[in-house]
């Protein structure tokens, strides 16, 4: 199951309340602060205390896999 793009461009990092990028259907993530929120069943955990932080190699092939929110078209 996928994240709905419309949802996607709305969801927000609890923490600092910026965009998150999508990473395949399988996580959320913040590089500003390098942490990872995980989709489960398509449904975003968007809870602090679940998120856990990314080394640096992950970072990197994170960034690399990621997907940036599309803008809501009105």
């Amino acid at each position: 199951m996928s994240v709905d793009a419309r949802l996607h461009s709305i969801l927000a990092c609890p923490q600092d309340k910026g965009p998150l990028l999508l990473i395949q259907d399988e996580l959320l993530y913040n590089p500003r602060l390098r942490r990872v929120y995980p989709i489960e069943n398509g449904i975003p955990v968007l809870l602090i205390d679940d998120a856990r932080d990314a080394t640096d190699a992950e970072h990197e092939d994170i960034l690399a896999r990621a997907t940036a929110p599309d803008p809501i078209a009105e």
